[in-house]
């Protein structure tokens, strides 16, 4: 049995935080878009004796073992629907950067999710294959749900929103990944933390059919922007861009971004109403 899935990247219109949660993570409030950047899993699964998950790609930078996120969510959904042994195959072509805030990983794992129940014939309903986004990460639920979505809680939480179609352009440092821990742990820092509540007068926006482009933000942003001239830079190129999710990637919803010397950049993207989808 075999599938192919494509994975898409998201971008946060808003990034704000509401308060830190007893169990460590920080509650939040997040518009999050999905774009037509994608990653893109080939899953190939056979009888076995055993239970076997091999993962490869092109990426060099991600590890292919039990630490990857694609793994964990092979065991999680076997577990899940109680299978018996199998030889997974999964292959992992990566477009999407890592450590960037676009949500690369979580997207590959929903991948996964939604490429297993589509080969074993739907054994999880679409409630519970949330539940199981919810158990793994923080950004998968609105993976699952595409388009664009309201985030809440820890961003397991979703709404869908009314999608509006913009052209998008990202732009990263290449030596500069910023994980969402080292984020969330600088906003933690801030002495004045903002409270500007984007993300309701967004949702008002959307529902009008409206430029949402003055009320593009993030919290984040405003915590690790002054720790990193990489980040600077983008800005000083690019006034109106503004980071997604942890960084390092910003974003312009136009059809071109001032390019940074030595810095990967991408140019031509857009929103899209979709999550993952199967392809093969």
């Amino acid at each position: 049995m075999q599938v192919k899935i494509k994975t898409p990247a998201k971008i946060n219109l808003t990034l704000e935080v509401t308060g830190k949660r007893p169990d460590g993570f920080h509650n939040i409030q997040s518009i999050m878009q999905m774009v037509n950047l994608y990653d893109y899993l080939t899953i190939n699964v056979e009888k076995n004796d055993k239970l076997e998950i091999n993962l490869s790609g092109n990426n060099p930078n991600i590890p292919y073992n039990e630490k990857n996120i694609v793994y964990k969510a092979i065991v999680i959904f076997v577990e899940k629907c109680n299978l018996p042994p199998y030889k997974f195959n999964v292959d992992i072509q990566k477009n999407i950067p890592t450590e960037a805030g676009l949500a690369g990983g979580s997207s590959n794992a929903v991948g996964t999710f939604v490429g297993l129940n589509y080969l074993f014939e739907n054994p999880l309903t679409k409630v519970e294959l949330h539940e199981l986004c919810a158990k793994l990460g923080s950004d998968l639920n609105v993976i699952l749900e595409g388009g664009c979505v309201l985030a809440t809680g820890r961003g397991e939480n979703v709404e869908p929103l009314p999608f509006r179609e913009y052209p998008v352009s990202l732009i990263k440092p290449n030596n500069l990944g910023i994980s969402a821990k080292e984020g969330y742990q600088k906003y933690a820092q801030l002495k004045n933390k903002p409270q500007n509540d984007y993300t309701h007068k967004m949702i008002e926006l959307l529902q009008k059919n409206e430029d949402v482009r003055p009320l593009l933000y993030n919290d984040l942003e405003t915590a690790v922007f002054n720790d990193f001239e990489q980040l600077q830079k983008i800005k000083q190129a690019n006034p109106n861009s503004i980071m997604s999710g942890s960084g390092s990637t910003y974003f312009v919803l136009a059809e071109k971004i001032n390019p940074v010397e030595d810095y990967w950049h991408v140019d031509g993207l857009k929103t899209i109403s979709t999550g993952c989808e199967i392809i093969l």
